[in-house]
């Protein structure tokens, strides 16, 4: 089976009794003599919620879903009240873990209430020596969580009373479940029946058959978990709280019932704390299972073999964001492409350099694993050239799956003037900034699109693309082009979760200059002129690792125009506040 996707794993089920008599349903995947991974679902919701990040999971590690009590098939404890203390869920939770895998430690994974309880099982003294590590996907500790609340109440700063506001916004639905009775008569209702459309039409869930047929019931049922618990915890937390095992936290900041903020000063609870930030709302695990599969198999993998390193995220900036994920940049052999392929590197990423110089695209790769880079490949391609493209673009997606952030940074350069230059210079420059851009743009853009699981487009445009040049009208004409396709392919693709980006660099020091054509002039012209540009542009000094964090700051917080240099940035607001004075330059620049 695909990391991928794609295949269903064939589930085996069993039954866990419980002492006062609740039958818990678990379900099995995968080899049991391979590593365990324990799913542990939220509210309201059933087992059913991980089956895409199970089906991701099972060719690899024996993975076990279960049915929290009262949920999916799992008998709910009589009298409820009561019957849903985090005590007696961690009684539960390790009388699964003894059934499945009795000799070995498991690896847990919790999200929403899932992840409260995951929080609790990898808290408590007891449950040392049965778990190996655990990933929280959000849903924070309800102790933590009363600490957090009352630290920024004993100092209420604006910041901490921003956070405060935030959150009390986002967790409304709190008090509504402590109110007797209320949530069964309306869960039970209209609403109840309408629930799951109206969840997947908010969350933006595919239409696969998930929330389940049991919603209505599990949401009444788990409106204890918070009447259980959240009271006594938030009066009395415990403040030792503190993680006995390697704890992952996955953090979608579009969460509609969590603010960021709640992890602020994690580490003190969690010693051995990795960070992962997501794009994505609360279901991160139905609308983003690639990813949450991918970056679990990490975790579980790092930890596992005794051997292994035990540095799971590289420390470069953005490393939450960009570890695991799959990043192709074209024209890796050198200047801002190998720079923005390292700083992806850098920070976790699997790297797939790309570019017509395979010896070049094999040095970046080989520098992008020493610097981080989880994984790291070189493809010699000449983006020019369509078959070639579709080629890589598939084999890339069967060895590596569908690549999370795209780069289309080939390029090359042509000056003169426009009535010298030859249509053969014209088709050569097109073909490649235009054309390369156009291949990999549809190419990649339509596997992510039919993933369904997000993704971002960066295209390495230029600040020659807002300046009218009596210089560079071909090469600035060809930019200009790469602009409007990529504002364009940003709206069209918005709708799909697809960020995408035109970076705009000014004169950055590359080794463009020393392969530009001159039009119109001789071999010995145009050497001469190449060295002269190459001289300006050292002299300029602006490095290419600018750009870079440039590019990978455009994606985090998917702007669509950035300009890079003060240059690129003067020209960029001219030709919006004053195209008239850029068109006067230009003929000024014809006498000079």
């Amino acid at each position: 089976m695909s990391s991928e996707g794609g295949s269903r794993a064939v589930a085996r089920e069993r039954w866990v009794v419980r002492p006062e008599g609740v039958r818990l349903c678990v379900a099995e995947f995968g080899d049991t003599g391979r590593p365990t991974v324990v799913l542990v679902h939220g509210y309201p919701d059933s087992k059913e919620v991980w089956s895409l990040v199970a089906e991701r999971l099972a060719d690899r590690f024996h993975v076990v879903l279960y049915d929290v009590r009262g949920h999916g098939r799992s008998s709910a404890p009589r009298p409820l009240h009561g019957g849903f203390t985090l005590e007696k869920l961690t009684d539960d939770f390790l009388a699964v873990a003894d059934a499945v895998s009795p000799e070995r430690p498991v690896h847990l994974v919790g999200h929403d209430w899932g992840s409260v309880q995951g929080w609790e099982f990898a808290t408590v003294p007891r449950t040392e020596g049965r778990i190996a590590t655990f990933t929280s996907v959000s849903g924070p500790l309800t102790d933590h969580f009363a600490l957090w609340t009352r630290e920024r109440r004993s100092r209420p700063t604006p910041r901490h009373t921003i956070q405060l506001a935030r959150q009390r916004a986002k967790s409304w639905y709190i008090g509504v479940l402590h109110v007797p009775d209320l949530p069964e008569r309306v869960l039970r209702g209209p609403l109840g029946r309408r629930g799951p459309a109206l969840l997947r039409r908010l969350e933006g869930l595919p239409d696969d058959g998930y929330p389940t047929a049991s919603f209505t019931d599990d949401a009444v049922h788990g409106a204890w978990l918070y009447r259980d618990n959240i009271g006594p915890r938030m009066r009395r937390p415990r403040e030792d709280a503190v993680a006995h095992v390697p704890v992952q936290l996955v953090v979608p900041t579009r969460d509609a019932y969590l603010h960021p903020s709640l992890y602020d000063d994690l580490d003190r609870w969690a010693p051995r704390l990795t960070r992962r930030t997501i794009s994505a709302k609360h279901w991160v695990q139905r609308t983003h299972p690639d990813q949450l599969a991918r970056w679990i198999a990490s975790h579980v993998t790092a930890h596992e073999d005794a051997a292994a390193p035990r540095r799971v995220v590289a420390p470069g900036p953005h490393s939450d964001r960009f570890g695991g994920r799959l990043v192709l940049v074209t024209g890796a052999a050198g200047g801002i492409g190998r720079a923005v392929a390292l700083a992806f590197a850098e920070a976790g990423a699997r790297v797939v350099a790309v570019d017509r110089d395979g010896p070049g695209a094999a040095r970046t790769a080989e520098t992008a694993r020493i610097v981080g880079a989880e994984e790291a490949w070189a493809e010699e391609v000449d983006v020019a050239d369509e078959r070639a493209m579709e080629k890589l673009a598939a084999r890339t997606a069967d060895e590596h799956g569908v690549v999370d952030v795209l780069v289309n940074n080939a390029g090359v350069g042509l000056a003169g003037p426009l009535l010298d230059t030859t249509t053969e210079d014209w088709r050569r420059l097109l073909d490649v900034n235009l054309w390369g851009v156009i291949h990999g743009s549809r190419l990649f853009g339509r596997q992510m699109a039919a993933r369904g699981q997000g993704g971002h487009i960066v295209t390495i445009a230029s600040a020659a693309a807002f300046l009218p040049s009596t210089m560079l009208p071909a090469y600035s004409t060809s930019k200009a082009a790469v602009l409007m396709l990529t504002q364009s392919l940003r709206a069209e693709l918005a709708g799909r979760g697809i960020g995408v980006t035109a970076v705009c660099p000014g004169i950055v020091n590359t080794g463009i200059t020393r392969t530009s054509r001159f039009a119109g002039v001789d071999a010995a012209e145009q050497q001469r002129r190449r060295d002269r540009a190459a001289g300006l542009y050292a002299r300029r000094g602006y490095p290419p690792e600018k750009v870079a964090e440039a590019v990978l700051r455009a994606v985090v917080h998917n702007r669509a125009v950035v300009p890079v240099t003060p240059e690129a940035r003067l020209v960029h607001a001219l030709s919006r506040l004053s195209p008239r004075l850029l068109r006067a330059v230009a003929r000024l620049s014809d006498r000079l």
